[in-house]
């Protein structure tokens, strides 16, 4: 028993440090856009951005996207990321091209909602047994030069 037990360990711990390492999958991002600059984001308050588009951007390369429902839910699904987690948190973002002025003509025609993404399930049954799931940590607007 005492030698399952070590086994187990040893697997899990190579697990974590091979994909530390190499491509991870499979991720699922989601979350909800919302109609706002950014600047005040009260969640009961702040409506939706129903049919906008949302895309993973690592670098300068657009991965995959997903277009919002009439909620504001978006969701994708990658089946492999080809970069460590560290890799995929600290250097993509999502991004929301659509016009804000879409969803609220009050809001700002040109710029962009931008979020970083943050890991909402823990590491080790991400890696081991399920999917990492991604979230964005908060859309803030970035105007866009004229």
């Amino acid at each position: 028993m005492a030698l399952k037990s070590s086994l187990l360990v040893f697997v899990v711990i190579a697990a974590v440090a091979v994909t530390g390492a190499q491509a991870l999958g499979p991720v699922l991002i989601s979350g909800i856009v919302p109609c706002s600059n950014g600047t005040s984001i009260n969640a009961a308050a702040t409506p939706v951005f129903p049919n906008a588009t949302v895309q993973l951007l690592c670098g300068n390369e657009v991965i995959t996207s997903a277009t919002t429902n009439s909620d504001g839910v978006f969701a994708m699904s990658l089946d492999l990321i080809p970069s460590p987690l560290t890799t995929l948190l600290s250097s993509c973002n999502l991004i929301v091209d659509t016009p804000l002025a879409s969803c609220d003509a009050s809001l700002p025609e040109l710029g962009i909602l931008r979020s970083a993404l943050q890991l909402l399930q823990d590491l080790i049954g991400g890696l081991v047994g399920g999917i990492l799931n991604l979230v964005p940590s908060n859309f803030s607007f970035v105007p866009q030069p004229t």
